[in-house]
Parts: structure tokens; C-alpha cells; sequence
């Protein structure tokens, strides 16, 4: 390892940009413990990383429970000794307008994008505390600054992770770094969970022009690896052929 290598958590990191952020970190030297359900993933991954001579990592971590999140940033610091930053990724996106009421999702999304992203940074706030510094990355969504038809509560829960993510930011002494990334149309499983079939259907052209997940885990990276007085504190990533 190098001497800027950092040890990394990341959640949701079983397929998607979690997964591409996690290849992308490791290849640049840093040490990656890996949280999401699908333990299958993981351990798949993790064999990937360590045969290229990474170091990897994994745990099961659902996001929603905050013992277990506190659980997952305690392994991550056991294995390494030190947790540098954390990348709250995981989320859940099962678009639909309002008037369907499909209310177990309305409430799946906020316990996952936003309880999540707090238990996140409730986890590792007291380990960055003690350490004398660290950096926590939030994944939102242009959806943090735009409201679209089905996707009012989505959109809700991206605002707060970007509210929660400045304030974090202005809460800081300055020994711990706050980053927001806002990918727009990026190719992932997110979609998958839509049950609403009129929704599913404009999703389906909405993504016509997509961003690879690796897009995503190069922006990323670009903050993670910036010196320590460089705090870059927004990124908004969107495919150049699409205006959304």
C-alpha cells in the first residue's frame, strides 16, 4: 500500500456504483471493507479485489438497522485499525405518483436513503472523532435539486441526504470532510424496484441515456484523494447527452 492509502467503507456495495466504487478505490491503492445485504456479492467481489492484489474486506450491513451500521464501521476499524472515510451509497429508488399510495414503499424509501445515510454517519462521526479526522461521502441523485412526476418521495429523500450533507459540512471543525455526489442517469439496479407499471415504463426511456457506475466511482475518487485542506463538498455528474 501507499502511503496516501486510505481505509474505506462502503455501503450498498454489492452492485452499482457501490461495486464500481469499490474496484475503482482498491486499484488506486486504498483498503475497502465492503457492507450490503447480498453477502454472495460481496464475497465474489472481495475475491476479485484480493486476487488483484487489493485489499478488501466484507460484511453484511443493512443500512436501515443502526446497530448493525454501527456494527460495520466497528469491523471495518478492527480490521484496519482506522476508518478514513465512509461512502454512504446505499439506496432504494420504487418510483410512483402519489395518488398510487403505495405507502410500505414510500416508507422503504425513506428508512434506506435517509435513516441509512444517518446511521452512516452516526457510526462513523465518534471512530473520525477520535482518530482526529476522516471523510464521509453521501451519494444523492440530481434529484436532490429537481422534482419529477413519481418521484416526489425519491426526491424528498435525495433533498434531505443533500440538507444533511451541508449541515454536516458546517458542523465540521475542518478535520472532517463532507462530500456530496449527485450522479444523474447512471446505469444500476435502482430501477429494478419499481412495482408501478406506469412509472417502470417512463423510467425505461428516461434511462435511454445512461452513465456507466463507474462514472460515478471516478468522481468519487477525485474527492477521496484530494489533500487534506481540499474539501470538495459537491458533484453533480450527468450523462452530456441528456439534459435531465
Amino acid at each position: 500500500m501507499t502511503d496516501m492509502s486510505k481505509v474505506v467503507a462502503v455501503t450498498g456495495a454489492s452492485s452499482g456504483i457501490g461495486e464500481a466504487t469499490a474496484r475503482r478505490l482498491a486499484a488506486d491503492g486504498h483498503r475497502l471493507f465492503l457492507g450490503a445485504r447480498r453477502t454472495d456479492r460481496l464475497d465474489a467481489l472481495t475475491r476479485e479485489i484480493t486476487a488483484a492484489e487489493g485489499a478488501a474486506a466484507f460484511q453484511r450491513l443493512d443500512v436501515t438497522d443502526a446497530a448493525d451500521a454501527r456494527a460495520f464501521v466497528s469491523a471495518t476499524r478492527e480490521r484496519y485499525g482506522r476508518v478514513d472515510v465512509v461512502v454512504n451509497n446505499a439506496g432504494v429508488m420504487p418510483l410512483s405518483p402519489l395518488e398510487a399510495l403505495r405507502v410500505d414503499e414510500w416508507d422503504r424509501m425513506i428508512d434506506v436513503n435517509v435513516r441509512g445515510v444517518l446511521h452512516g454517519i452516526a457510526a462513523a462521526l465518534p471512530v473520525m472523532r477520535a482518530q482526529g479526522g476522516g471523510h464521509i461521502v453521501n451519494i444523492a441523485s440530481v434529484g436532490a435539486y429537481e422534482v419529477s412526476p413519481t418521484a416526489a418521495v425519491y426526491c424528498a429523500t435525495k433533498f434531505a441526504v443533500r440538507a444533511i450533507s451541508e449541515g454536516l459540512r458546517q458542523e465540521s471543525t475542518g478535520n472532517i470532510r463532507v462530500t456530496l455526489v449527485s450522479p444523474g442517469v447512471t446505469e444500476s439496479e435502482l430501477a429494478d424496484s419499481i412495482s408501478d407499471p406506469a412509472a417502470k415504463a417512463a423510467m425505461q426511456s428516461y434511462r435511454a441515456v445512461a452513465l456507466p457506475a463507474s462514472a460515478i466511482a471516478d468522481a468519487i475518487a477525485y474527492a477521496v484523494s484530494q489533500p487534506p485542506q481540499v474539501d470538495v463538498n459537491e458533484i453533480v455528474v450527468r450523462p452530456a447527452a441528456s439534459a435531465q
